[in-house]
């Protein structure tokens, strides 16, 4: 993209808040369930999207607003949708529990395999490209080898469902969120994980009696965020034994049940999240403020994601089928 490349190899610009509607994207004909920018810097103007209606589109978000590629290689909703790290194939998860890699040009699977469960979360491993973690409706959450189509490794924990998965930097270890929360004790609503072993670190890490719809990590300092049912995001350490910052909460935003996502500004300045009620909200990082809302969505706005290299572009999707970029 012709827009994209004036920015490649330059140092990342202050993240501002965007203002104005660029593109109004609906093709989708059901819910909106993930957004992702393709992670090749010189290839980051196709986003992709993961619906409810069964399908995974790409879009060029950046230059023209228009659905490039449409997939429907899913017989139920997709849930899970991912760009592989060299943005040539797309790792996707649904509730049909079958796990697609597919050629983006060409639209073949190159892997494809039923999973045991509907399938919630997939993260391709940082540093391991063939490798992928996926959890669902399932006490356990697998590692798979897209060479071999085969498991690597089972992590086994006493719940129900897997909400969301984060790999911590360099890959070692990895959190899952999930759906236990118990009358008496809030134990294994986050669990770490030790990647090679598939033993777990802890499972002591969130003690609030809400579940963690989404996790995401900040760009350049030890810590994550996960996002929580109880309208606020909490902070925490991404280095053991991951406690919980008592004195930054982000609240203001509504979660109400939905897997609303959270992610910070490329250079770590601003959170941003969505919101049922179909707002966006941006904090500042630091002092936790609210900077700004958008109100972009009728619908729950379950995704607000910045571009990694344009400076305050944002993507944003809904539970109408509805995908906006601001700027």
């Amino acid at each position: 993209s012709e827009l994209i490349k004036p920015y490649l190899g330059s140092k990342y610009k202050l993240t501002e808040v965007p203002k104005s509607l660029i593109f109004y994207m609906s093709k989708h004909s059901g819910p909106v369930n993930e957004i992702q920018w393709c992670p090749v810097q010189e290839q980051s103007h196709m986003l992709l999207s993961a619906s409810m209606d069964k399908t995974v589109k790409v879009w060029d978000a950046v230059n023209t607003g228009c659905s490039l590629k449409t997939y429907s290689c899913h017989s139920c909703a997709v849930r899970a949708a991912r760009w592989s790290s060299c943005g040539r194939r797309i790792l996707s998860g649904g509730f049909d529990s079958m796990l697609h890699l597919t050629d983006v040009e060409t639209g073949k699977q190159i892997f494809s395999s039923k999973s045991e469960f509907r399938i919630s979360a997939l993260k391709f491993h940082p540093t391991e490209s063939n490798i992928f973690v996926c959890g669902g409706f399932s006490p356990e959450v697998k590692a798979w080898d897209v060479r071999t189509s085969k498991v690597l490794r089972v992590y086994k924990a006493a719940v129900q469902q897997t909400l969301d998965i984060l790999f911590l930097p360099e890959g070692r270890e990895f959190l899952t969120s999930t759906d236990a929360v118990s009358r008496d004790s809030a134990d294994r609503t986050i669990i770490a994980w030790d990647f090679q072993s598939a033993a777990k670190i802890s499972n002591q890490i969130f003690h609030e009696r809400y579940t963690c719809p989404s996790l995401t990590l900040h760009p350049k300092e030890p810590v994550f965020v996960a996002q929580t049912n109880g309208n606020y995001m909490a902070l925490f350490s991404a280095q053991r034994p991951y406690r919980i910052n008592k004195r930054k909460r982000y609240e203001g935003h509504k979660v109400e049940g939905f897997a609303v996502g959270c992610e910070f500004s490329p250079d770590g300045t601003l959170l941003v999240t969505g919101s049922s009620d179909g707002k966006v909200f941006f904090y500042n990082y630091h002092t936790a403020r609210i900077i700004h809302t958008l109100s972009p969505h009728k619908e729950a706005c379950v995704s607000a994601i910045f571009h990694p290299v344009l400076p305050s572009l944002l993507a944003t999707c809904d539970w109408a089928g509805e995908i906006k970029i601001w700027q």
